[in-house]
């Protein structure tokens, strides 16, 4: 009955992957409103990475919508991870295979090295994600419980 408090150990890096979840959420959320909602102290941040606020500035509301969008995805994805609900690991998978795609984008639009690089880091965490260790930790009557 106790099984979310219980002294299972968790696999390597699991709890990382989770707070990694939470700062994709935080990035997403900052980047949506600095696209949202344009000329705020918060555009300093496009210093990091000019060429996609150059891409992504001239329509800006509906790109900075889709990202305020990811952001709860990331953050309804990083609850559900670290509380170890079975849809919080889908979620997990699902956001993963989304990537995916865009590292296959990127190599269609000639960014090789970006892209190999991109499905590289795919690669690894769906192996993660779907290893028994892992996926064992959302399985079950009390994990996948509300």
């Amino acid at each position: 009955m106790h099984d979310r408090g219980n002294s299972q150990s968790l696999p390597t890096g699991f709890t990382a992957l989770g707070i990694f979840f939470f700062f994709g959420a935080a990035m997403a959320l900052l980047a949506g409103c600095t696209l949202f909602w344009p000329g705020s102290a918060l555009d300093r941040v496009w210093q990091l990475n000019p060429n996609a606020h150059t891409q992504m500035a001239p329509i800006g509301r509906k790109v900075g919508s889709l990202f305020l969008l990811l952001s709860i995805v990331l953050l309804l994805t990083g609850i559900g991870w670290l509380k170890r609900r079975r849809w919080g690991w889908i979620l997990a998978v699902i956001i993963i295979i989304t990537e995916l795609l865009g590292g296959l984008m990127n190599i269609y639009l000639g960014d090789y090295l970006r892209g190999l690089v991109g499905l590289i880091i795919v690669a690894a965490l769906l192996y993660y994600l779907f290893r028994p260790a892992v996926r064992g930790v959302f399985e079950g009557g009390a994990a996948s419980s509300a």
